[in-house]
């Protein structure tokens, strides 16, 4: 019998609802945009030792990042996870993504680089994977800078996010960087698969933050045509291999319409050989993650997730 979503989870659904939030499918780019920095933007979060906006010249323009070290006992270089927002693509910025890269740096005590990529539909597939992979390359060159240990790095990501994460891996296995193996890479609800078909779609199509219009909204802003769909880079669950990637840490949630892909993703790999660790939240949303303060059961899971994450770092 399926778990009653979380009621701390239900009432975080109810105040944004009360707020007169359409669901993103609804709205226009430029409003949804205008509606996730208002509602989902910035502030809380552990303090910093430091937090430094930067660019690097990307394949075809700078590209933002925001570097977050937390407050240490001495100045030994920190591990470094590269992380992606997510937003379908289409929404998010450093500030909508900013607490939960405090929340990351504090708990797992490493540095945080996150990357503002290009969006859709202004620059769609293959854009943001382009700038995913050039930031690892930028970090991993440039990360003893901000007290950062290239030697112990990671990807990650939120959902779109997670997404650029897991294909940041496959291009790595693919196009290696000299000196540069990835440590870990951790995966929160990610979208693996340019589909609609599964039982978790079927489950939340009206969705708990997610819905089923809203992510084909998404990807009909992502992707070039539906040929783009098929490509790993797009749809990492289409890869024929995935053996030689990093250790991974999956995060999934009961009520989310990516709960299935990202199993079956976490299952792939583990086939393959790959150590991964599958957390699996079936009371929990899509973005619990971003709930902390909110929410019991997504501070303990954060917990959860920073000590996956730094036993690989």
């Amino acid at each position: 019998m399926r778990e009653e979503l979380d009621p701390e989870v239900r009432a975080v659904i109810d105040d944004i609802e009360r707020q007169g939030v359409p669901e993103w499918h609804a709205m226009g780019v430029e409003s949804a945009r205008r509606v996730e920095d208002e509602v989902f933007g910035g502030g809380g979060g552990p303090e910093m030792a430091l937090v430094r906006n930067l660019t690097f010249d990307g394949p075809a323009c700078e590209v933002p990042v925001r570097v977050y070290r937390p407050e240490t006992t001495d100045d030994d270089p920190l591990p470094v996870l590269v992380y992606y927002h997510g937003g379908g693509w289409v929404l998010g910025t450093l500030d909508s993504i900013d607490g939960a890269c405090r929340e990351l740096a504090e708990r797992v005590g490493c540095v945080v680089v996150s990357v503002d990529y290009r969006l859709a539909p202004e620059h769609p597939f293959p854009s943001a994977v382009d700038d995913a992979y050039a930031a690892v390359r930028w970090v991993a060159s440039t990360a003893d800078a901000f007290g950062g240990d290239p030697s112990r790095l990671g990807v990650a990501g939120t959902s779109a996010g997670a997404t650029l994460a897991a294909v940041t891996a496959l291009r790595l296995r693919e196009e290696p960087i000299a000196d540069l193996d990835l440590s870990v890479q951790l995966l929160l609800y990610p979208i693996t698969n340019h589909a609609f078909d599964t039982d978790s779609y079927e489950e939340n199509a009206e969705g708990y933050l997610l819905t089923r219009a809203d992510m084909g909204w998404f990807w009909t802003q992502y992707l070039r045509s539906s040929v783009d769909g098929a490509n790993p880079y797009a749809s990492p669950l289409r890869a024929r291999e995935l053996s030689g990637l990093p250790p991974a840490c999956v995060v999934t949630a009961g009520y989310d319409p990516l709960r299935d892909e990202g199993v079956a993703y976490a299952e792939r790999l583990a086939e393959a050989g790959i150590g991964v660790a599958h957390e699996h939240y079936p009371s929990m949303c899509h973005g619990f993650l971003s709930l902390t303060d909110e929410v019991d059961v997504a501070d303990e899971a954060m917990d959860t997730v920073a000590t996956r994450v730094r036993e690989h770092l």
